[in-house]
């Protein structure tokens, strides 16, 4: 990567870039990259839930809010970044760089927000044993969502501000601002956004993992139903464990490079030392279907139905279209010709029969015999098996 190199562009102002043309461009492959993936995989995700009533569950519908935010990002958090990268340095206008940065905000904020609501909804499923209804479900799902809207609108409203990056090529908010109105922001938003949600999930899935051990320990428990159930919720409670440990080793590293800028050390800070930790903040949106497909057995069995379902149409498809018959010509082979008074033997194929003519003529049309030289034509049509 090269420091600040200058370009004049065609409106007569003068262009800082930041990085060279190769890194440029390898940094629009890489966030390309992030968006196919996030994309293709929450769809993914999606489809299974609408196509399979077994997994349209309370605690499935989670999941499937943190795919849809998930699936935002890839539509609408990456691509302003990829043109970008794609042209060496930011080229919208203020109110673009508002967008990009509350999107990613906002969509970020519900995806941690509902890792721990999963954590609550696990935490009173094993330890007080209280199952969710849906109600529960769509009612969580609102809050959070209201919650997110409410930490991400207030830098439209004069609580901070949506700004560009260090690196300029994407926007978030401003967290170098020294103002005593910014930095309030900035200290409350990492309170309720990120350190109150992590201790939450710490301490429910830390009861979790207390609770299921005492379980297995008591003797008079061991039968084989309950056996099964403690199983089940321990893996489950593994697989969501998995998802925050992946969000928050994906998230962490941008964090700290946001309270650097925060807490005065911006000067450590450089566009190499930030861009890095933001394109790793956004490939957290492709990582969570495959946890889903490799740790939960009624996902990974419902896309193999899918997709073998898929597999059985187009055989189907491919079986039942009808194939066009050719008929080809009556190609005569010589069989047997010798000199003098003796008949010739010649065969004919077409694509349903053989047709053998023996004839004593050499002048007579071997497909339709002619009137006048029936009876110097034997002909035996043979179909064969």
């Amino acid at each position: 990567m090269n420091p600040a190199n200058e370009t004049v562009t065609d409106t007569g102002t003068v262009e800082e870039y930041l990085f060279s043309n190769g890194t440029y461009k390898l940094l629009a492959f890489t966030v390309g990259t992030i968006a196919v993936l996030g994309f293709c995989n929450n769809i993914i995700v999606l489809v299974l839930y609408y196509r399979f009533k077994r997994l349209r569950t309370p605690t499935n519908l989670f999941l499937l809010n943190i795919s849809v935010s998930d699936l935002l990002v890839s539509l609408f958090g990456v691509n302003f970044t990829f043109v970008s990268c794609v042209k060496g340095h930011w080229i919208w206008d203020s109110a673009t760089c508002v967008w990009d940065g509350f999107s990613n905000s906002l969509f970020g904020i519900v995806s941690i927000m509902t890792l721990t609501v999963l954590a609550y909804e696990r935490y009173i499923r094993v330890v007080h044993a209280k199952v969710i209804d849906f109600t529960w479900s769509w009612k969580a799902i609102a809050y959070i969502w209201l919650y997110s809207l409410a930490w991400t609108g207030a830098p439209l409203i004069g609580w901070n501000r949506y700004t560009l990056e260090r690196h300029r090529l994407g926007c978030s908010v401003d967290w170098g601002s020294k103002d005593p109105n910014d930095a309030s922001f900035i200290l409350f938003f990492f309170l309720s956004c990120l350190f109150v949600p992590v201790g939450i999930m710490a301490y429910c899935y830390g009861h979790i993992l207390y609770t299921v051990r005492m379980l297995r320990s008591i003797q008079d428990l061991q039968t084989v139903q309950i056996i099964k159930i403690l199983r089940y919720e321990k893996k489950v409670a593994k697989m969501f464990l998995l998802m925050i440990s992946t969000f928050l080793i994906c998230w962490t590293p941008y964090a700290v490079v946001s309270m650097l800028v925060a807490f005065g050390k911006k000067d450590i800070v450089t566009p190499t030392v930030a861009i890095i930790p933001s394109f790793f903040a956004k490939s957290s949106t492709a990582y969570n279907p495959v946890i889903y497909i490799f740790m939960s057995r009624k996902f990974r069995r419902c896309l193999l139905r899918l997709l073998c379902a898929r597999l059985v149409s187009i055989r189907r498809s491919i079986k039942d279209r009808p194939i066009a018959r050719v008929e080809k010509p009556i190609r005569p082979i010589v069989v047997s010709q010798k000199v003098g008074e003796r008949p010739k033997k010649k065969v004919t194929f077409n694509s349903s029969s053989i047709v053998f003519i023996i004839t004593s003529n050499d002048t007579n049309y071997l497909d339709i015999p002619s009137k006048n030289s029936l009876s110097e034509v034997n002909v035996i049509k043979v179909r064969p098996l």
